[in-house]
């Protein structure tokens, strides 16, 4: 299959995945319908709204424009190769964390052999059923598996950062892309738009913070009226309706208290001042700074543990959890990975 037709590929699957969300009827429509109202009863995180957010963010990349521009980008794409055997191991804190990978390694018409998440299996599983009904050359080029995983050249990881310590024992002789926690940040510079801080709010809640876009934590001008910009998140407040967000909630509010920690509680987040980087789910931690320059020095004393950087200059307000093909995770760019093939390991 040459890289045209796995465009092509990919691009239907864009619209096959867009005409579902839009309520239109096709062939599988009614299949990823289901999953998006029944996945909440396997993962009680992966509600109807969260699935329907990851599906839209994947099609909305997957167009004839985006992934040609993404693949001009990489000259070698095109030219024929003998295929490598990329080991996956898919994440599952979001729902489809996996699916950058899965794309990488299929686009450069690389073999996949992937071990899905017991968090995220089903939806993984129906995207590539669908692939290989597109094109049965992919039935050629796609391993799913649920349990261990062999006969692979290359690794791709995702994980925490324990995890990643056995990904580098069991996977460290193998050429490897092995990835650890990272969280996102948002930098207010006290000129936002109500309209921003609105969005701002997108870019905390999606997910109920449990992605790496996720923002954990945001860094206000010294003097900031933390109170405007908490208003403009009212919008957000049915989250604490989810049982286990409400959990989470109630748990650390408590332990703010018994520890006499200074917090603000807007209901159904909890606000803390804090040096941290990745805050628990239901808190959201901030700190101040001087200027401009303080906040790039604190970044980059900050770069290794940051996926984002939310704010003007940066990835705009609401946009955190809806990446470009070409926005990797970690900085650490996927294709260019994929087509040194038996390069030195990079963790």
């Amino acid at each position: 299959m040459n890289l045209s037709k796995r465009i092509s590929a990919f691009s239907v699957l864009g619209e096959i995945i867009r005409d579902a969300l839009s309520g239109k009827p096709g062939k599988y429509s009614a299949a990823l319908n289901h999953l998006i109202e029944t996945q909440h009863t396997k993962n009680p995180w992966f509600t109807p709204d969260n699935i329907r957010m990851a599906l839209s963010a994947v099609a909305d990349e997957l167009t004839p424009e985006n992934l040609n521009k993404w693949c001009s980008f990489y000259p070698g794409l095109a030219a024929d190769h003998k295929p490598v055997r990329a080991g996956v191991i898919m994440a599952g804190n979001i729902p489809l964390a996996g699916f950058h990978d899965m794309l990488s390694v299929l686009i450069t018409g690389n073999r996949l052999i992937a071990k899905t998440s017991s968090k995220d299996n089903d939806l993984p599983a129906l995207i590539i059923e669908i692939m290989k009904d597109i094109d049965d050359g992919f039935s050629d080029m796609i391993t799913l598996s649920d349990g261990v995983i062999s006969g692979f050249d290359i690794v791709i990881a995702t994980g925490s950062d324990n995890s990643s310590r056995y990904f580098e024992y069991y996977f460290g002789k193998y050429p490897h892309l092995i990835r650890k926690n990272r969280n996102s940040i948002a930098l207010i510079d006290g000129c936002e738009t109500v309209e921003e801080l609105t969005s701002l709010g997108t870019d905390i809640f999606s997910y109920f913070g449990l992605g790496c876009r996720s923002v954990s934590k945001i860094f206000v001008p010294e003097g900031y009226d933390l109170k405007h910009m908490i208003s403009c998140w009212n919008r957000f407040e049915g989250i604490i309706n989810h049982t286990r967000y409400a959990n989470n909630y109630e748990y650390h509010k408590a332990v703010f208290l018994v520890n006499n920690d200074k917090f603000m509680d807007t209901g159904f987040l909890l606000i803390r001042h804090h040096s941290g980087l990745s805050s628990p789910v239901s808190v959201l931690y901030y700190e101040t700074y001087k200027n401009r320059g303080t906040f790039k020095i604190i970044a980059e004393n900050m770069k290794d543990k940051i996926q984002c950087i939310v704010g003007r200059d940066y990835t705009p307000f609401g946009r955190a959890q809806m990446p470009a093909l070409w926005d990797y995770a970690d900085g650490t760019d996927t294709i260019e990975f994929l087509l040194k093939k038996f390069s030195p390991g990079i963790l």
